[in-house]
């Protein structure tokens, strides 16, 4: 390393005395990536479930089945409780008797901390 001119040496400590103190060796090293603790936030503010509602709709067709899936679509996620719009009252009868292995055939794909409960709305 070469040997710091006296020019140097006095905008070193010009610098120091204006910042307080001295130039930081390594910039980044406090530095924390959004990755780190994206997570956590979403989860403290509540919009987890946005991102498992869109995850409900990719796989809605695979936990539901073609026919089912045609006639009822899931339109929320909140608190756990998973809400189907249904299409017809008779459809919405069918589904009211196969609610059970529904609920699980939705925990089995996106969690059983996820999705709770189901609801239907006609309309």
């Amino acid at each position: 390393m070469a040997k710091e001119s006296r020019l140097d040496a006095i905008r070193r400590a010009v610098l120091r005395d204006w910042r307080g103190g001295d130039e930081p060796t390594h910039l980044d090293e406090r530095l924390h990536l959004p990755k780190d603790f994206l997570a956590a936030i979403l989860r403290q503010a509540g919009a987890t479930e946005g991102i498992d509602e869109e995850r409900l709709r990719e796989m809605w067709k695979e936990v539901a089945g073609d026919f089912v899936a045609r006639h009822a679509t899931p339109v929320s996620l909140k608190g756990g409780c998973v809400t189907l719009h249904v299409l017809q009252p008779a459809m919405r009868f069918h589904l009211e008797q196969m609610k059970g292995q529904l609920l699980k055939n939705m925990q089995k794909a996106a969690g059983a901390d996820v999705v709770k409960s189901i609801r239907f709305a006609v309309g």
